[in-house]
């Protein structure tokens, strides 16, 4: 009764203004105000409005509305929302609360390409969760992600483009390795493509840890660190590493850009240190990562298997490991019993599979020789078995692999066959598929 009363004494001082049709028509004109008016952006309409999923009754609803009435179309080619920001116990933070974590504080602490790493890890499509503890795995995933960029690019250190060797030369395992960047290649681009960034963050991470971290790079120290530095399987390895990181570094600049640009200013032949142009956001996708070649000596069906042999040397390594029998893998041998199948697969590698494996030597064996009581796994390529022994073989002081041949060159008593052949440059190198 109070506020009817004061509301009709004062309505004489009110005056109907005729400026405001919509409380969101300002923003839902701004394809005309914006796109229409400014001829360097594309023609309308435009390709994407990108907002928080409140926005369908608001800024895209009243954008649909007045375009429609003025062009008798949509302003937008898709719409693309996302939830809202909160804590770890799923509350929503705003500024208005007190409860939003500031950016720059995040960035101060991590810097920029953490917080943006987040963003891109996170599915937006449901509400986004952070917090300190969240920011912190998310920092340790770029580390693992930079660490890889800059081993790779550690071991390219003196390696021109001139010096890279046609894919058909490439040794076996470095023809791997870029096929599994040629099919994350064509993953990575839908993903972009679908805006599912959070599917580009899993794949480039799995691959670093996973492909390369773990298997890859793990097999390719011995060869980096101990063949002479013009040798064909070396260079085989850098051309590898060549294309892989010209394809990571693309992957990954949309999301990690400030990593990026740093990255392409130390690839050697990059634009940037050849007088070109000098940004890797001005590169299109690396369309020269090769597929697995259809005559290639190892096909795809025997790395499948390769990877199954290295999970059960893992296993087989674990007791000698927890007795303290042996340090490294290079300590111990193996005993590998395999069916007709796995044979005919792995007798491609000949002495090769021992650098594969990690371990100073690997001998095949005939899966009806294997002792009582042997456990069995199932592979792809049928049953096998793997027993590991300590090496009582003499250990090689450059290589550290134990060798029959260690000490029985006056000249160089502490090192194996291998190693003074590189030492030397006398003879071809064995030992690399």
């Amino acid at each position: 009764m109070i506020a009817a009363e004061l509301l009709g004494s004062e309505a004489e001082s009110y005056q109907k203004t005729p400026d405001i049709l919509d409380v969101w028509f300002d923003s839902g004109v701004s394809h005309s105000c914006v796109v229409d008016a400014r001829p360097e952006l594309a023609p309308a309409p435009a390709d994407i409005y990108l907002e928080g999923s409140d926005q369908h009754r608001g800024w895209f609803q009243s954008s649909l509305c007045a375009s429609v009435a003025m062009h008798g179309r949509a302003p937008y080619r898709q719409v693309l929302t996302h939830g809202f920001t909160v804590d770890q116990n799923g509350k929503k933070m705003s500024k208005s609360a007190g409860d939003a974590m500031a950016p720059q504080v995040v960035i101060k602490a991590m810097g920029a390409d953490v917080l943006r790493l987040w963003v891109a890890a996170t599915d937006y499509s449901a509400e986004m969760t952070v917090s300190d503890e969240i920011l912190k795995r998310v920092s340790e995933s770029y580390r693992r992600i930079r660490n890889t960029c800059r081993y790779l690019l550690a071991n390219l250190d003196g390696f021109t483009p001139e010096m890279a060797l046609p894919h058909e030369q490439l040794l076996a395992i470095d023809q791997w390795v870029l096929d599994q960047a040629h099919q994350l290649q064509t993953q990575i681009e839908t993903a972009y493509e679908n805006y599912q960034f959070h599917q580009v963050y899993q794949q480039v991470h799995e691959f670093c840890s996973v492909k390369l971290g773990s298997l890859y790079l793990d097999v390719l120290k011995d060869r980096m660190y101990t063949l002479k530095a013009d040798s064909v399987a070396r260079r085989s390895g850098q051309t590898a590493m060549f294309h892989v990181i010209h394809a990571l570094v693309r992957w990954i600049a949309p999301i990690l850009s400030f990593t990026a640009e740093e990255i392409w200013r130390h690839i050697p032949g990059a634009p940037a240190q050849t007088g070109g142009v000098g940004s890797v956001f001005v590169q299109t996708w690396y369309h020269d990562v090769p597929a697995l070649p259809a005559n290639a000596a190892l096909n795809a069906a025997d790395f499948t298997l390769l990877g199954e042999l290295r999970e059960l040397t893992t296993k087989a390594l674990e007791p000698l490991r927890a007795a303290k029998l042996i340090g490294s893998g290079l300590d111990a041998s193996l005993s590998i019993y395999v069916g007709e199948q796995a044979l005919a697969s792995l007798n491609k590698l000949s002495d090769e599979l021992r650098f594969y494996l990690l371990v100073s030597d690997a001998k095949l064996v005939p899966l009806q020789g294997a002792p009582e009581n042997t456990t069995l796994f199932t592979t792809s390529a049928g049953e096998i078995a793997v027993i590991a022994h300590v090496s009582h073989e003499p250990k090689c002081a450059r290589c550290w692999h134990h060798r029959p041949d260690v000490g029985r060159h006056r000249a160089h008593a502490a090192l194996c066959g291998r190693c003074i052949e590189n030492v030397d440059g006398a003879g071809e190198v064995r030992g690399y598929f």
